[in-house]
């Protein structure tokens, strides 16, 4: 993450911005008594709907042992339920429910200090931020991808 247009120490200050997001998102799957791992599951089926469970693996980076221990629990909890596919009623699909209680209490102190933050931006510039999040997003995707095929 180094260019000539980079300013001194931008790798330690992205590097502490990814490490305080992650931090942040055990701290609130903690808050609704939830493991990381489930709440990062159930934020992939709010964004993207129902999955097979092995899609739903494959997303996490579980094997199929975790993954359906981790789909027992939050069935369990009332979040997800396993339903045939409507395309092939052999396979089952893993369906979004509901989310966790707790879960907007824990994210609003983080909600309200990053809506201020993000108030001091122009539109302009939060243009450029959210394209930036959008690609981003999709580079930080591809490269997932790539080292998971690489472990195969």
């Amino acid at each position: 993450m180094s260019t000539p247009a980079m300013p001194s120490g931008a790798s330690e200050t992205y590097r502490r911005y990814l490490s305080a997001v992650l931090l942040h998102g055990h701290a609130s799957a903690r808050a609704c008594e939830l493991g990381a791992t489930d709440l990062y599951a159930l934020n992939i089926l709010a964004l993207t709907g129902p999955m097979t469970p092995g899609e739903l693996g494959t997303r996490t980076g579980l094997t199929t042992g975790p993954t359906t221990r981790l789909i027992d629990r939050l069935e369990t909890a009332g979040y997800v339920r396993r339903a045939p596919s409507p395309d092939d009623r052999r396979k089952i699909i893993v369906e979004p429910l509901g989310k966790p209680a707790g879960l907007d209490e824990a994210m609003a102190p983080a909600r309200r200090l990053i809506g201020e933050l993000l108030a001091g931006y122009t539109p302009e510039q939060l243009t450029v931020l959210f394209d930036y999040f959008t690609r981003a997003a999709d580079a930080y995707q591809a490269a997932a991808e790539q080292l998971r095929d690489t472990d195969a």
